[in-house]
Formats: structure tokens, sequence, C-alpha cells
């Protein structure tokens, strides 16, 4: 219980002083939009650079680690899409809908989670599995999109059209950027690395409180409940129960990596694939109505999982 005060509340407090913020409007969408563009372009990325600036070689060769978070992941994103397509989905939603069941929200909410319950050397966790998060499951999701409905040519030219995208996003380039300067053996200046962390410090707060305002400002919410049901149960139950059994029983993994990663496993959905559903015009309404749904109950589910896993 004291993890859980000391850890998971301040996390899940600053979401909802966002949705709060959001829901009485004391924040409009110019506004969020602007907190989000702070975050995403200049707090988060400082934040990254500064933490894989100081990762070493034994932390790049956790490849436990990779195959316990990227199976979690993979077994709820095809779950997810073969009831979707059971269900009669096409391949396309079927892809929406694994994306939400295997999404955590480990940019904005697993990097500060982690941070408060594991302490500063477990940032590398969290911020490689963005990377795998970012790179590999919503590449895929995406380029499954784009196939099926036949919007770009070949599959080259939608790989790649996808690729130049991702690779431009600040979020891929900073811990990158950060990664090649800690394993060259570089020092980062003293000056550079203060103005980086300071404004690194702002991105936990930043990060939550926009999680919020997006719960409350983004009201389409499908009322197909069960296919809700179905895609926060894969996420929250699904996903970190394989993860956790990879992390324990398969992988070997030191328990900072095995518990940081059952947990990020656990955050609920991140925003990325209502942006993609509203992109496509595809699963908008279950797919928000997921986001919301996770986070709700992720209040539950993480808690446990911060009281089980914190160290004591």
């Amino acid at each position: 219980m004291h993890a859980v005060l000391n850890s998971a509340l301040p996390v899940f407090a600053l979401i909802l002083t966002g949705f709060i913020c959001g829901y009485f409007s004391v924040f409009d969408r110019t506004a969020t939009d602007n907190l989000n563009r702070f975050a995403v372009y200049l707090a988060l990325p400082s934040l990254m650079f500064v933490a894989m600036s100081k990762i070493t070689p034994d932390q790049v060769r956790q490849f436990g680690f990779a195959g316990a978070f990227c199976g979690g992941f993979a077994v709820s994103f095809a779950a997810a899409f073969i009831i979707s397509r059971f269900r009669g989905r096409h391949v396309a939603n079927a892809s929406i809908e694994g994306l939400d069941a295997g999404y955590s929200n480990v940019g904005f909410m697993g990097i500060p989670m982690c941070l408060l319950v594991f302490g500063p050397e477990s940032a590398p966790v969290s911020i490689i599995a963005t990377l795998f998060t970012a790179c590999v499951l919503f590449l895929f999701a995406v380029v499954i999109v784009e196939i099926d409905l036949q919007r770009g040519g070949s599959i080259w030219s939608t790989g790649a059209r996808v690729i130049v995208s991702v690779l431009r996003s600040p979020l891929l380039v900073a811990p990158v950027a950060g990664l090649a300067v800690g394993l060259s053996g570089l020092k980062v200046p003293a000056p550079f690395e203060s103005f980086t962390a300071l404004l690194g410090g702002a991105a936990s707060p930043a990060a939550l409180v926009c999680i919020g305002l997006f719960l409350a400002q983004e009201r389409v919410v499908s009322t197909d409940f069960r296919s809700i049901g179905i895609l926060v149960t894969l996420k929250l139950i699904l996903q970190p129960a394989v993860t956790a059994f990879l992390a324990f029983y398969v992988f070997s993994v030191p328990p900072l990596w095995s518990h940081s990663a059952v947990i990020l496993s656990a955050l609920p959905i991140g925003s990325g694939p209502f942006t993609i559903a509203k992109l496509y015009g595809l699963e908008a309404g279950v797919t928000s109505g997921s986001i919301l749904a996770s986070h709700v109950f992720a209040v539950l589910t993480v808690s446990l999982l911060v009281a089980w896993l914190a160290p004591t």
C-alpha cells in the first residue's frame, strides 16, 4: 500500500487533474494541443536523451526484456485481431483493435510511472519499451491498415512512407541520439546536460496532464461495450500476464527489467491508436471508449501490480 500511495497514486492524480481541467474547460483544445506539443517536442525528448546518454552496453543487451515485452503485446494484438475477424470485421478494422489491445501508454505514462516506482535507473527500461511500441507494434499495425485499404500503391512505398514519418518523430530521434552518445563513451557537456535535465523535468507532469485532457475532450465514445470490454480485458489482463510469464519463467531477465516490463505492459491504452483510428475513419469510437475505460480500470490493476512488484 505504501508503494501504491507513493508511486501509482500521484500518477493517476495528475491524470485526474488534467481530466477535471478538460471537463470544465479550464484548458480548451488549443491549449491541450500546445501542451501536448511541448511534451512531445521538448520535454519528453529531453528526458529520453539524458536517460539514454547514460546507458551501458549491458543494458542494451537485455534481450530477455525485449522478448518478454514484445511477446506480451504480440499475443494481445494477435488475440484481438483474431477475435475481431471472427466477429466479421475487415482486416484494417481488426488491425486497429489489435493495436488497441497491445499499445501501452509507455511514453506519456510509463516513463513517469517507472521513475516513481523504481527510480532513475529504470528510465532506460521505459524508453526502450517506448521505442519497441512505436517502432514495432505501431508500424506493423499501420502497414496492415494501409495494405488492406490499398491506399498506398505497393507494400514497399507504404512501408517507406510510414518509416519516414516515424523517423521524423522527436520521440525516436532523441533516444536514438542519446543511445549513440552513451555507447560511444562521450560525455555530455555539463551545461547541455543541465539544460536537458531541467527541460526533461517537466516531461512527467505535462505528459500525464495531457492524458487527462485528452480523455475529457475526445468524447467520441462508442456504445459497443462488448468490443470495449474485450479490448480492455486483453490489454489490462492478458498482456501483463503473458509478459510476466515470459519475463519470470521463459527468459533470464534481471528483477528491475522484468518487474518494469510487467508494469509497462499493464498500462492503459495510449493515444496512438486513436490517432490512427481517426486518420482512417476506423473504430474511432471503440478506440476512444477503450482508452477511457482502460484508464479507469487501470487505477485498480496497475495499483495492484505496483503493490506486488515495487521494491520494499
